[in-house]
């Protein structure tokens, strides 16, 4: 009997369990959310306002409450409250109103609003978010691809592309154990960022760090701190930096913040004087009591790793005991984020990702990690092991790693 057929008979058995299993998405477990309950009972009927006295229930506060924005100060790494606006649940939503504002008026360094322009370009790279890539899409930006080597944006192609075309208004970057491949920019990819030479006056980093404190364990990846890098090398306005606890606290309730130069946070307030009469103040007085402070936020994060650690552990476990060695696939085993970045052979990623949703295993679509949906390769696959319970990852993940030998198979 062949491999391929006896492949595809334990794939059949795998199918007749009638599985109904979900690794789309980095959501956090339910457990996870449990751990922020206590907050929803910090603020009451009778003790609604902030630290210095003001009524959260009332008009103000257009850039966030001075406590909470003290927490982002820490939170965001940059120096003065004066550097940080706090917005609402969302820091997609701050990236979508950032770009939708330069498009719209251009950013403080624009002198053409770039919805004006003929063309706008972003350097999208890649395997990354599939959001940050959707937003580019949705305003008309077109998208160039660079490699995403193991210590970030492969700064060669980065480098060449912004210092020859003045279309390149911006670059995504998520610095810290990254969307999909969990791995961290070295110091070297945050020093040429900060001083590379564009021929857009007004080019952005849109520097996403939505996993800055969810490490796995106390070994940490620790980033150099890219706005003081940026205002060393004479270009302190070139980054915003967002961050949320949106996987923290609750994803629907959550809190947004970000971070720049005061002339870029300057910008960005005279815009929110127009679109908003202020944020939700009652759920940042919240979120303040609940941490207290930085430090208290990431005590609280040592909680969380407890709790998906095991979760990272059991897939890499399973990847090793049945992919190990056979020259069918590579993934990353990162410290921390919320994903693992699976690499099958050129051309059998998304023949996975179908064989598995057929045996009750629904992954990140093929393709989703990449600008246009368009793996060059049809090899990448982003494994979000956050939600289900460690049995059920167990059992998602033998699906996932017959699904890779039976693809390669077929191919071969």
């Amino acid at each position: 009997m062949s491999d391929l057929v006896i492949l595809q008979k334990q794939y059949e058995t795998a199918k007749a369990k009638n599985l109904a299993l979900d690794m789309t998405r980095g959501k956090p477990g339910a457990e996870q959310l449990d751990l922020a309950l206590p907050m929803l009972n910090l603020v009451t009927a009778s003790d609604y306002k902030t630290l210095a006295g003001a009524d959260s229930r009332n008009y103000g506060g257009l850039d966030g409450i001075p406590e909470a924005k003290a927490l982002f100060v820490d939170f965001l790494e940059v120096n003065s409250p004066n550097e940080v606006v706090i917005g609402g649940n969302s820091s997609l939503t701050l990236m979508h109103d950032t770009i939708a504002r330069c498009m719209s008026h251009g950013n403080s360094s624009s002198a053409t609003p770039w919805g004006k322009l003929d063309k706008v370009k972003f350097i999208c790279p890649s395997p990354g978010y599939d959001r940050h890539f959707a937003i580019c899409e949705h305003f008309g930006i077109e998208m160039i691809t660079v490699d995403m080597n193991a210590d970030g944006p492969d700064m060669n192609q980065v480098e060449a592309l912004v210092a020859a075309d003045d279309s390149i208004k911006g670059i995504w970057v998520v610095p810290k154990y990254g969307n999909p491949t969990g791995t961290s920019v070295s110091d070297e990819v945050v020093d040429r960022l900060a001083a590379m030479k564009t021929a857009a006056t007004d080019f952005r980093i849109f520097w996403d760090n939505a996993y800055a404190v969810h490490h796995l364990s106390e070994d940490v990846d620790v980033i150099k701190n890219l706005f003081t890098e940026c205002a060393s090398a004479g270009n302190p306005d070139r980054v915003y930096i967002y961050a949320s606890t949106s996987k923290i606290t609750f994803a629907g309730s959550g809190m947004a913040a970000l971070g720049g130069s005061e002339a870029n946070m300057d910008w960005m307030r005279g815009h929110l004087t127009i679109s908003t009469i202020g944020p939700d103040k009652i759920n940042q007085i919240r979120h303040c009591r609940f941490f207290g402070d930085f430090t208290g936020l990431k005590n609280h994060m040592t909680k969380h790793a407890e709790l998906i650690k095991p979760k990272f552990d059991i897939c890499i476990s399973i990847l090793e005991s049945q992919l190990g060695g056979k020259g069918l696939a590579t993934w990353t085993n990162p410290k921390g984020g919320y994903f693992i970045s699976l690499d099958t052979n050129e051309g059998c990623a998304k023949r996975v990702v179908k064989l598995a949703s057929e045996a009750g295993v629904k992954l990140t679509a093929a393709g989703a990690t990449f600008p246009y949906k368009n793996d060059p390769k049809d090899s990448n696959i982003r494994l979000a092991p956050t939600l289900p319970s460690v049995e059920e990852i167990k059992l998602a993940m033998e699906v996932v790693c017959l699904c890779v030998e039976l693809a390669d198979a077929e191919k071969a």
